[in-house]
């Protein structure tokens, strides 16, 4: 497949509960810039990306106009898209608005401010090669099923199984329909990937960054800050 055009879609629409907040978690700051604003600005380092869908609730979008968006506007062009009940329609609200249908298309979690961009590059050739590909980390931790009392039933092997991380990337032809066939059988999933599983289609899934957390809860940011810090000793150690 040849690629006209590769859009990011990036989901911002989380409330922030566990971060214990009463600002939605995408919008506190993180070393004096927002994390919203971080992630975007990340996404514009991968230079395939023409153009960022943004969905964020309707009610944010004069905020997001003002004080997220302009961190990245020179860089890259970001249209807002009005958010839905779940992240999942949210994600199909973005989709609908894309209007060409050979765009390749990376959905990005709104607080994953690391994206790491060679492997977003590598997940973006092997979808417009294959049709669908995520980033992932395999299981190192041993697995547990519990059951509802919170009592082990057994313990998982770890052999082939992943963590799914995002970017999660497809032809925009095949999420597309793999949301609308969702939407059609009432089938709800926790990621894009698994969507196009549900539909009966194919993802591939390839190694992503261990530094590419989901900051959820107050302590995450403590390790973004971390993160951070190690970046630039590293970018102060270079210049010396």
């Amino acid at each position: 497949m040849i690629m006209t055009s590769v859009s990011a879609v990036v989901v911002a629409g989380g409330k922030g509960e566990r971060m214990q907040s009463d600002i939605r978690k995408q919008y506190l700051m993180l070393d004096g810039l927002p994390i919203l604003s971080r992630t975007l600005l990340a996404l514009s380092e991968i230079s395939i990306i023409d153009k960022i869908f943004l969905a964020v609730p309707e009610i944010d979008f004069d905020f997001c106009t003002r004080r997220i968006i302009p961190f990245v506007q020179n860089r890259l062009p970001v249209e807002l898209v009005p958010g839905g009940k779940n992240r999942q329609q949210s994600v199909f609200n973005a989709l609908s608005v894309i209007p060409d249908p050979e765009t390749i298309v990376a959905i990005h979690d709104g607080v994953r401010p690391f994206v790491p961009v060679p492997q977003t590059q590598a997940a973006i050739r092997w979808a417009g090669q294959d049709g669908a590909c995520i980033l992932g980390l395999c299981a190192v931790d041993t697995l547990k099923s519990v059951d509802r009392d919170g009592y082990i039933t057994a313990t998982m092997p770890r052999t082939g199984v992943w963590q799914a991380q995002t970017p999660q990337v497809f032809q925009l032809r095949i999420i597309r329909q793999a949301h609308e066939y969702a939407l059609s059988t009432g089938f709800s999933g926790t990621d894009d990937a698994s969507l196009v599983e549900n539909a009966g289609g194919r993802v591939r899934i390839i190694p992503g960054s261990s530094s590419n957390i989901k900051i959820t809860q107050p302590e995450d940011l403590a390790i973004a800050m971390g993160i951070l810090k190690q970046r630039q000793d590293k970018v102060d150690s270079q210049k010396q």
